[in-house]
């Protein structure tokens, strides 16, 4: 999908971050605004994660989805893609944050393994073996209803360490950026680049804590009910999901909570109930989209 790719284009990213000391440009941006934005997200972190501004959490949220495309390469099918996102639109819509300064991205990843990741600032990324487990709409919604979940409540940022953030802002204290030395600009550099190390790490290795999935899960309950949407699908894609998962395996297994503790959470708020039948309308159109995902 050519509109994400531009604006998480790797090799930009990538370039910017290796080389900000050499004033390296990131898309539109020299270097010099970068690390603007570096310094004024070490102040803000340095206080508390809530104090990011809306455009730091989409630079910090750009540079770690640079991160994922450079490790798993997207699936290549616009009309795949453009299906999520007018789906995955629709739902943030719904959502308890309807808009980020960049606004919400949905791209499918060229994998195998069943997994998904939400980064800062509202780019979602899901992986085809992870929509192979979905048998309807409304189980993709569910999908992306969780990751929304997990924008909303910005535990993205939340995987950020603190110290990074604090050790920058010693570094610099009010000076401007214009006169930070060699040390100083090395060390407020790699607290951002950093600050995407952590976040990465998080949605590719370790995975967000139970208290987080909970509530992504929570979330998505209330944004699939808002949408018209079964929230029941929810669980029926855990359920899927689990019976597909290998114990220790490479991907979601690895990175999120066993499927059953997170449906025995979901059932403490949504009773168990049978499975709503879809409109034809909206089956079709999922049949035409991901039949051959």
């Amino acid at each position: 999908m050519k509109s994400l790719r531009a604006i998480l284009s790797a090799a930009a990213v990538a370039a910017a971050l290796a080389a900000l000391s050499a004033c390296a440009s990131l898309g539109s941006l020299d270097a010099l605004s970068v690390l603007n934005i570096a310094v004024k997200s070490g102040e803000a972190v340095a206080k508390s994660f809530e104090d990011i501004t809306p455009e730091q959490e989409y630079y910090v949220g750009r540079a770690v989805g640079a991160n994922i495309l450079s490790q798993i390469p997207p699936y290549e099918e616009a009309k795949t893609n453009a299906y999520l996102n007018l789906l995955g639109q629709s739902l943030a819509m719904a959502s308890d944050r309807p808009e980020t300064f960049g606004g919400y991205h949905f791209l499918v990843l060229d994998s195998a393994e069943i997994n998904a990741f939400a980064a800062p600032g509202g780019l979602v990324f899901v992986s085809r073996g992870l929509l192979r487990c979905a048998d309807s709409e409304d189980s993709v919604a569910a999908i992306l209803a969780h990751e929304i979940g997990h924008v909303v409540k910005q535990h993205g940022l939340k995987a950020i360490k603190t110290a990074r953030f604090k050790d920058a802002g010693l570094a610099i204290g009010k000076a401007a950026v214009e006169e930070l030395g060699s040390a100083e600009l090395a060390k407020v550099t790699a607290a951002f680049s950093g600050t995407i190390d952590d976040i990465t790490s998080t949605l590719v290795n370790s995975g967000y804590s139970r208290g987080a999935e909970k509530e992504a899960d929570l979330a998505a309950v209330e944004i699939l009910k808002r949408s018209g949407y079964d929230p029941n699908a929810l669980v029926r894609m855990l359920v899927v999901m689990k019976s597909r998962l290998k114990p220790g395996g490479p991907d979601f297994a690895k990175t999120h909570p066993d499927p059953e503790d997170r449906i025995a959470e979901i059932r403490k708020v949504l009773p168990e109930a049978p499975a709503v039948a879809a409109p034809p309308a909206r089956q079709s159109r999922y049949k035409t989209a991901l039949g051959k995902i």
